[in-house]
């Protein structure tokens, strides 16, 4: 099947994994890392070398881990991407594992060596659904003295990007982060994305992966098989969560607290929604009529999604 474009959400982490996990786009990686850090110059991170994602348990009975993107940066600090597409409702406490387990596994200390031997490690977190209770979409966190904000070390280093914050606005006025966000979420139209890719080259890079990425039939249907996956997965967890909720409420939890957690369930539903009913107009064989029933919404709600993401004329 010939196609100049198949529509795709790049924080699908087979895609992801695919752009930023590879040594022949380490530039677009690398670039992604000193934008969320801040960093530049003679600062700048300048080279990564990508290692084995999973890490053996301590114990036999202990919790087997994958990292999504892992790597030792050029001044040996440690860095983890990961691209969560599914709300959990532990995301704090799966973060601090993975940044532990980078921290301490991966010889970070070999026979002999001392504690100040360890290297700093750094926490990328790329979410699909809205997590902290701020508006902005992006947040960094330290390790912090409470009472007079004393910085303790700059070992520890965790970052969260929230792409549902993502607000529409002048591609030219987005700074180093937002461009990225703005990649993520992928609402631009042609025109935004071009001048997007203009503003930065290792964007344009990773938008052409991705498009190359999808060229391929047989990864292409696994990218649908794994949104339909995402799909499902969240449909079935709506029942568990509304009935966690309740449960949460009869327990004395704060009310804040549960339309939080409903919030971010309709803002998962919706969007999952959105990727389906993308997915099934890009192959082009369904009519309207059948791709609503597939996905539980109208026509018209198809007609609207068609039309934003120009999908249609």
């Amino acid at each position: 099947m010939c196609m100049k474009h198949r529509h795709y959400d790049p924080t699908n982490d087979l895609v992801f994994k695919f752009v930023f996990g590879r040594e022949e786009r380490k530039n677009v990686t690398l670039q992604f890392i000193n934008d969320m850090t801040g960093r530049e110059g003679n600062d700048a991170f300048v080279d990564i070398d990508f290692q084995k994602t999973e890490f053996a348990p301590i114990k036999a009975d202990e919790k087997l881990g994958r990292l999504d993107v892992f790597g030792i940066l050029n001044d040996r600090s440690r860095i983890d991407i990961e691209m969560q597409v599914i709300n959990h409702f532990n995301m704090e406490k799966r973060a601090l594992f993975y940044w532990g387990q980078m921290y301490l596994h991966f010889n970070a200390l070999q026979a002999g060596q001392g504690y100040g031997q360890i290297k700093p490690a750094i926490s990328i977190n790329i979410l699909r659904f809205p997590f902290l209770p701020c508006a902005e979409p992006f947040s960094q966190y330290g390790i912090y003295n409470i009472k007079n904000g004393h910085h303790l070390t700059n070992d520890f280093e965790m970052d969260f990007l929230e792409i549902p914050k993502y607000k529409d606005k002048p591609v030219k006025t987005l700074n180093r982060v937002e461009r990225w966000l703005a990649y993520f979420a992928n609402r631009l139209d042609p025109a935004g994305k071009e001048e997007l890719a203009m503003l930065n080259p290792e964007i344009k890079e990773a938008m052409d992966a991705s498009d190359l990425y999808l060229m391929d039939d047989k990864k292409y249907w696994e990218y649908l098989q794994r949104e339909s996956a995402i799909l499902d997965y969240n449909n079935d967890f709506v029942d568990a969560k509304k009935a966690a909720i309740e449960e949460g409420k009869a327990a004395g939890l704060a009310e804040g607290r549960a339309e939080g957690r409903a919030e971010a369930e309709a803002e998962t539903e919706t969007r999952m929604t959105r990727m389906f009913v993308c997915n099934l107009l890009q192959n082009g064989n369904m009519k309207p009529e059948e791709i609503a029933k597939l996905a539980n919404t109208t026509i018209e709600e198809v007609a609207r999604i068609a039309k934003e993401s120009h999908l249609v004329d």
